[in-house]
């Protein structure tokens, strides 16, 4: 990424949890921000914190539906428009979603796909040509250790951040020619309001996750936007800011044998805890 002092940044899914931490933290260091959001009350909300606590970058915000190519479209167009250019996309807006295989309908899976992966996809496709315009620029997707691991009893949510996985490391390489980074971002469970989206057919799933959260302590949201900050600055690629679960990803690489055997214990816990909401 050429430009070194202020950049333009646009983050989906910014009005609340990791999203909003990263726009405060990149509008703590004076770059200007675009927020997007499908939720219009958090964005009012998002602004009037920014407002309160005060911020060395301009920001702004724009209502938009990922699942919708010309809203995020339009946002680049409203950012270019404002500010001149695009410097830093970062595809943030996701939901949570989990429980047995069979248990999951179709309509969930396409539910999930369609905003975390095709709201990446869709993300990446209205900043692209402009970065390609310029010669520059650096594109944030978030995953999840879960597209790199494959815990049990999650598949649609795996199988959805595998792929934003499968797509940054595709762009990373494609796209370098044009000057444009892409940095992979896998974090594994931190405070957010993830929970709050989440769809299971099992009650166990969505009290799992919040146990999970409540109890992570390694790393903060505000942890993570600064460590992302410090990774688009460097141009890095695959972020996996907690250190226990980069460590079983690193085992998998060594040991695959090893890792399905923890596999497939956590699978009995997953059978013996599921509670049933209804069958599709």
């Amino acid at each position: 990424m050429e430009r070194s002092v202020t950049k333009r940044v646009l983050i989906t899914g910014g009005a609340s949890g990791l999203g909003k931490s990263l726009a405060t933290y990149f509008l703590s260091q004076g770059h200007h921000v675009c927020i997007v959001d499908v939720n219009d009350e958090r964005g009012k909300q998002a602004l009037e914190s920014f407002s309160a606590t005060g911020t060395q970058g301009e920001v702004f915000f724009q209502r938009c539906d990922v699942t919708k190519a010309d809203d995020l479209q339009a946002a680049v167009n409203a950012v270019t428009d404002r500010w001149g250019g695009l410097d830093v996309m970062v595809n943030n807006a996701g939901v949570a979603g989990g429980g047995p295989f069979d248990w999951v309908s179709n309509e969930d899976w396409q539910w999930i796909m369609d905003i975390n992966f095709f709201g990446v996809l869709r993300g990446c496709q209205a900043a692209v040509p402009i970065m390609k315009e310029q010669g520059s620029g650096h594109i944030v997707n978030i995953a999840s250790m879960a597209g790199l691991l494959n815990p049990p009893g999650m598949s649609s949510y795996n199988v959805s951040k595998a792929a934003v996985v499968s797509l940054s490391e595709t762009l990373v390489a494609e796209l370098e020619p044009f000057g444009i980074g892409v940095t992979c971002v896998c974090p594994s469970f931190f405070k957010t309001n993830l929970g709050e989206s989440m769809r299971s057919p099992d009650e166990s799933t969505s009290d799992n996750l919040a146990k999970l959260m409540d109890n992570s302590d390694e790393l903060s949201a505000e942890d993570i936007a600064k460590m992302i900050h410090d990774a688009v600055q460097n141009k890095g690629f695959l972020l996996m800011p907690h250190d226990k679960a980069r460590a079983a990803w690193e085992y998998k690489q060594q040991d695959l044998d090893g890792h399905l055997k923890i596999q497939l214990k956590l699978a009995r816990s997953v059978k013996d805890r599921a509670k049933p909401k209804s069958r599709p």
